[in-house]
């Protein structure tokens, strides 16, 4: 064993095989700062173009040409596989066989070569030979035996060896599964779990060495379940879609298009896997290749990778396309049917995934979707609780699996304990169904969940007893401190919660977060509390998203209603609500993270400091439903602008950076994306690790308020590049006009947005106050509202969900 902390960091790794998942996982570990050494081995033949140049098989070139390919693609990579586009300078691309020593020089060799085991043995028998005593090895398999992969390996290189599962895409799934063989030491995987959770930013679950490992099992089994209910109930590709996805909590991929994103192929592979390595004849015949499957794969009906499966996307005459659905009596492609049902609309009609299920459940039990919805979900259930402490020693390390590798909201037992454990268990049994004896005694010991709270202490359940959920100084939970009565201040849109050490977190928990009335009163409110009582402000929540901007169908129903004095009112509360955020008398740091969007980075830009999660998509982008940033934005880029210049100094090349910003509805990749977008100050930063955002903005809140915190200037005054540098933007705008780049609505959009952002009609070089500049802001915004072809904007996002081009 090496002697080193279960706490070291990785520094420099290696990745062997340079497929999508192994440059994938390189990308990610370039994402963390790891300097990485990308593998493959040389090509045997030239291609073409090598021939043509005269190169030769012993040219450098072409010997790592494998991997210098899969480094140039993740370049290109949509979705971006790097957090920011530089970071792809911290991989180099070499081959197995000319670089192989270099392997003794690194900190961590990740295996993600073919999923054969004979191959991934012979991998790692050359990995050895060059391996250096203490550096970590592990396989990124999906569900190959780590025990039978290090056969053969000395008894030093697999104390250090087991398996890291990434899933893919590595960059976006949050989940890798730690498999340790019995060989495996607990020092090599305390620093693995600390490397994959602390500087990867992952969630991490300790799984067993079984086939499969614990979220491809689960969940496969779920598809496997749901396509003979389908099957038994008489449903339809588009009705079990339907049912399967966020009605039960699941993600609108659902059940069949996540096979076709999976690749059918890939699915008789998985179930091969389990089938063939299980010796239970139950699970034998749960995991039996669906005939149906079977002959999409052999029709090269793979999924999205070939063009079709259960679904296709065809284009129309008019250049528009359209997804069809496979009719599996006929084997033909139909559009695809709206599904409509009392139970789909209850469930529509619930708050969060547990009312969505529980209603989808019980509205009308005797439905037949209703039923199907039952029989489904009862075999998930079953099955997982079959295997607690067979492939994973607590209900915990299953649940986040598939949340965290499928994106599922509930895990199978905090939904069992969503629809009710003795309900259900009860239903079962009249059912005739074998509920596993560890549960019934669960129950008879007078237990009714799997998960319970005590004050702030959440416990769970591992193989018989209730163990406490361990306390991570980094992370700050809003909803146990909630749950243990730290909440001060409260409104249906958002709270004031005290997180310790005089902080307090403004959390907004509106529908999507959207800005409301209810939430600028509660930052109004929590303002003047803060001010009183407290050394600091931060601004975060556990939503799904941070804030998705303003309450835009509010905006278009007065709007709409010709109500302008409604909407100029509804805005001067936007403003004077930021307005009062920014000049809090303590420090304030807000945290966002994923979608940050229009009145979203509005409320983060008055912070004094930002904490970006890494996954941050952070933007001004009201102009995609015709209008401008109404809440401050245009008034803060302005700013930004102008500091961005020295006194005396030339603000248009800014001015202009941050306008196609607006104009353009730009936003950012990550949070270590926002400089590029001209969005971030000198001060915000990005962190790796999401949950640990709310902590971090904390104690960025305690250090200024210890160096002894001056707020903002009330009168600030912003030097604006006025009527000449409103000239060059509109200028440029025009010419995109006459170029037929933009429509007219474009145009004159873009002419307001550069009006504002100007300074209007001030004289260049002029120094305007902050609320001369929220005028101008507020007027354009109202005018634009006047506007039937930025309504019609407006009512096609909220109605297809994305922008109108008109």
């Amino acid at each position: 064993m090496g002697a080193y902390s279960p706490q070291q960091p990785v520094r420099r790794a290696a990745v062997v095989g340079s497929g999508v998942m192994g440059a994938g996982i390189a990308a990610h570990l370039a994402n963390a700062g790891i300097r990485v050494l990308l593998l493959d081995i040389p090509p045997s033949q030239l291609t073409e173009a090598e021939a043509k140049a005269g190169l030769t098989l012993a040219d450098p070139r072409v010997r790592s040409r494998l991997a210098a390919g899969a480094l140039a693609r993740l370049k290109t990579q949509q979705p971006p596989a790097f957090y920011d586009a530089s970071f792809a300078e911290r991989i180099t691309a070499g081959n197995l066989e000319d670089d192989l020593g270099k392997l003794a020089g690194v900190d961590w060799i990740v295996e993600a070569v073919v999923e054969r085991l004979d191959i991934k043995r012979e991998v790692l028998a050359r990995i050895e030979s060059v391996w250096r005593p203490g550096t970590l090895v592990t396989t990124n398999t999906s569900g190959l035996s780590v025990a039978a992969m290090a056969e053969g390996r000395g008894e030093a290189f697999r104390e250090h060896f087991a398996a890291a599962h990434f899933f893919n895409p590595p960059r976006h799934m949050n989940l890798v599964e730690l498999v340790p063989s019995t060989a495996s030491s607990d020092a090599a995987l305390a620093r693995l779990a600390f490397v994959c959770e602390r500087q990867l930013g992952k969630g991490i679950v300790i799984a067993k060495d079984t086939p499969n490992f614990i979220a491809n099992r689960i969940g496969t089994y779920g598809m496997m379940s749901t396509i003979g209910a389908m099957r038994r109930f008489g449903l339809t590709v588009d009705e079990v879609d339907a049912l399967t996805g966020p009605a039960m909590g699941r993600p609108k991929t659902a059940t069949f298009r996540m096979l076709d994103l999976v690749g059918l192929d890939t699915l008789l592979h998985v179930v091969d896997n389990v089938r063939e390595r299980s010796a239970d004849e139950a699970e034998r015949r749960a995991f039996a290749r669906p005939a149906e499957v079977e002959s999409l794969v052999a029709r090269g009906w793979l999924g999205e990778k070939s063009g079709r499966g259960y679904y296709r996307k065809i284009k129309r005459p008019d250049g528009s396309s359209e997804i069809e659905t496979l009719n599996l009596e006929t084997m033909e492609y139909a559009p695809r049917a709206k599904v409509a049902s009392p139970v789909i609309e209850a469930g529509k009609a619930a708050k969060g995934a547990a009312g969505k299920v529980k209603a989808l459940l019980y509205t009308e039990p005797d439905d037949r979707y209703a039923r199907f919805a039952w029989a489904t979900l009862k075999d998930v259930l079953l099955y997982s609780a079959r295997l607690v402490g067979v492939i994973a020693d607590t209900v915990r390390d299953i649940d986040r699996a598939l949340v965290w590798g499928f994106n599922w909201e509930l895990g199978p037992f905090e939904l069992w304990d969503a629809i009710g454990l003795e309900r259900s268990v009860q239903r079962m049994k009249a059912e005739g169904d074998e509920v596993p004896q560890w549960v019934e005694d669960w129950l008879a010991a007078g237990n009714g969940s799997f998960y319970k709270r005590e004050g702030a202490r959440r416990l769970y359940v591992s193989v018989g007893s209730y163990r406490e959920a361990e306390e991570d100084p980094e992370e700050i939970s809003l909803s146990a401190l909630a749950a243990a009565g730290k909440k001060v201040l409260g409104s249906a849109g958002a709270s004031l919660i005290d997180i310790g050490g005089d902080v307090a977190c403004l959390a907004f928990h509106s529908p999507n977060n959207a800005i409301g009335g209810d939430i600028l009163e509660a930052i109004r409110q929590s303002s003047a509390e803060v001010e009183r009582n407290w050394r600091g402000l931060v601004v975060a929540n556990e939503g799904r998203h941070f804030c998705v901007g303003a309450n835009l169908m509010l905006m278009l129903l007065e709007a709409e209603n010709g109500d302008f004095d409604e909407i100029d009112d509804m805005i001067r509360q936007f403003q004077g609500s930021m307005l009062q955020l920014k000049q809090l008398g303590r420090p304030v740091v807000a945290a966002p993270h994923r979608m940050t969007l229009g009145g979203g980075v509005e409320a983060c830009l008055p912070a004094d400091a930002i904490v970006f999660a890494a996954e941050t998509y952070f933007g001004l982008v009201e102009t995609g439903v015709g209008l401008i940033p109404g809440g401050g934005g245009c008034k803060e880029a302005a700013r930004l602008a102008a500091s961005r210049t020295g006194a005396g100094g030339d603000i248009q090349p800014h001015l202009t950076a941050l306008f196609e910003t607006i104009a353009m509805a730009k936003t950012s990749t990550s949070g270590f994306d926002v400089p590029r977008i001209g969005l971030a100050r000198p001060q915000d930063r990005a962190v790796i690790r999401g949950e640990t955002r709310i902590a971090e903005a904390k104690r960025l809140v305690l250090e200024l308020d210890r160096a002894g915190y001056t707020p903002p200037p009330a009168e600030e005054r912003i030097r604006v590049a006025g009527r000449e540098g409103r000239a060059v933007l509109q200028l440029a705008v025009e010419a995109m006009r006459l170029g037929g780049h933009i429509s007219g609505h474009d145009a004159l959009i873009g002419r307001k947005l550069a009006h504002v952002l100007a300074g209007g009609d001030a004289p260049p070089g002029a120094e305007v106050s902050e609320q001369y500049l929220l005028d101008l802001e507020r007027e354009a915004f109202l005018s634009l509202c006047g506007e039937p072809l930025t309504q019609a904007r407006m009512r096609h996002m909220l109605t297809a969900g994305k922008p109108l081009r008109n």
